[in-house]
């Protein structure tokens, strides 16, 4: 990453700490959602004592905080942040500027990330004290974890790049960030583990991005598939993420040729 990245990614990091009370906010919403899906999952494994998708209560519990960390990462002022500058016009401003646009965007990102794995570790720590604890993989299984999970955040990213673009045509984003939260939550397994839906929707989400961000480090983490099918699984997160990114930058292309046309 070029200097000029680093500066951004400090920059937004600035910004969280002068915002922090709106940034921790955003994300309590997160925090909150997943209380109340670990009761619900609770009361289905009978207080604890059953399980569900093949999940012992404890790996229920694992499940969900990965879903809450990997729900709050990428998700506290990157998506409207992005959304603003198409929207208030300041994107014309670096149309001049020497400078790749996307990667620009990501650098600021990161900055994000870095006050986002805060408010996880002091919020997850909370939930395991209320909840209790959890099983912890080692060896092998914890590297491919880190991975998987560090794989996310350019994966979102590429997500909540791609609908922020969408403002250059839709000229507002409230209907497009709740369409994404929601298609997201769905298809990741954030609320309901992907082994429980259908055998078509099952199918579906496999051939999609979303599993990548919740499904694939939660079921790493819980030793629910080999090595083999880890790594698999892993390069297909990493597959997304080149997808993504170059389907990203056509999308540019376009929505600048429009931007221009109309006399942005």
């Amino acid at each position: 990453m070029r200097a000029h990245h680093r500066t951004l990614t400090r920059l937004a990091w600035g910004t969280v700490l002068a915002y922090r009370a709106d940034f921790v906010l955003q994300l309590l919403g997160v925090a909150v959602q997943t209380v109340a899906v670990i009761a619900v999952w609770r009361v289905v494994t009978a207080g604890g004592t059953g399980s569900a998708a093949g999940l012992t209560w404890d790996q229920l519990k694992a499940y969900l905080l990965i879903a809450f960390a990997t729900g709050t990462l990428m998700s506290g002022f990157t998506d409207w942040q992005l959304a603003e500058r198409v929207l208030s016009g300041n994107v014309a401003l670096e149309l001049v500027k020497p400078v790749d646009y996307q990667l620009a965007r990501f650098a600021e990102a990161l900055g994000y990330v870095a006050g986002e794995v805060v408010v996880v570790l002091a919020m997850g720590t909370v939930l395991l004290v209320a909840f209790g604890g959890v099983p912890v993989p080692g060896g092998a299984q914890a590297v491919l974890f880190l991975i998987s999970l560090l794989a996310v955040i350019p994966l979102k990213f590429g997500l909540i790049y791609l609908s922020g673009m969408a403002c250059f045509w839709t000229e507002s984003y409230y209907g497009v960030g709740v369409a994404r939260v929601a298609v997201t939550n769905i298809l990741s397994g954030a609320l309901v583990p992907i082994a429980l839906y259908p055998d078509w929707l099952q199918a579906l989400c496999r051939l999609s991005p979303f599993p990548g961000i919740v499904s694939t480090p939660a079921l790493v983490f819980l030793g629910e598939v080999g090595v083999a099918e880890a790594v698999r699984l892993i390069a297909w997160q990493f597959v997304w993420i080149a997808v993504l990114w170059l389907g990203a930058r056509t999308v540019w292309r376009l929505a600048v040729t429009r931007f221009s046309a109309h006399g942005g």
